[in-house]
């Protein structure tokens, strides 16, 4: 297994980059977000990899972040789903796009990429909605993967879990609880003022 693979970006192609590791050009499919993110060839980069093996190919496929590489090994444990699929996914929305995506339950949002189909779509949502939990879609909404704010971060994002679960306990959708609470100010300093503020997105 390649967990990742560091050297020089030699060049991007439309659907990978190829890095140059002690004179070896790794070509590594990646999603097209990651690929308009990489920085200019010549450049030193580190990618985490994922390396899947067929009767005819081996092809590595590579993420910007181990959380991004994570994501995307969840999305192709789903049957049905292929790694080709899982990039198509992850092209067309952020992991954390996608996370909110299958907490909420839109499965119009992940079958609008290319070859996921509806019912494809819900039984990834189905299948890993156990898997996501609410803190780290709201975590990473709200700090991505900014370590520095973590620690305060994570305070917030509990507060903020808290009142999607009082929201739905309350009769709203867990999707609209979650747009409302992800929608108010980083300022609310209690659970109670979090609530007041996402109340007023959904009357």
């Amino acid at each position: 297994m390649i967990s990742y693979v560091r050297g020089e970006l030699a060049s991007v192609e439309p659907d990978k980059a190829v890095v140059d590791v002690g004179g070896v050009g790794y070509g590594v499919f990646m999603p097209q977000q990651a690929l308009s993110m990489l920085p200019s060839p010549g450049s030193e980069v580190k990618l985490y990899t994922y390396l899947n093996v067929k009767e005819d190919a081996m092809q590595l496929f590579g993420f910007l972040t181990k959380d991004d590489l994570e994501i995307f090994k969840l999305v192709i444990g789903v049957s049905g789903i292929g790694p080709k699929g899982g990039l198509n996914i992850l092209s067309c929305m952020t992991p954390d796009d996608l996370r909110f995506a299958i907490m909420s339950g839109d499965a119009k949002a992940i079958s609008a990429a290319p070859g996921i189909g509806k019912k494809t779509a819900e039984k990834l949502i189905l299948e890993l909605r156990d898997k996501v939990d609410i803190e780290t879609v709201l975590d990473h909404a709200a700090h991505g993967n900014d370590t520095v704010q973590v620690t305060s971060g994570a305070a917030e994002s509990s507060m903020q879990a808290e009142a999607v679960q009082a929201l739905t306990a309350l009769g709203y959708g867990n999707a609209e609880s979650l747009r409302a609470v992800k929608k108010t100010s980083p300022d609310c300093q209690t659970v109670e003022d979090i609530l007041k503020e996402a109340l007023k997105y959904l009357f």
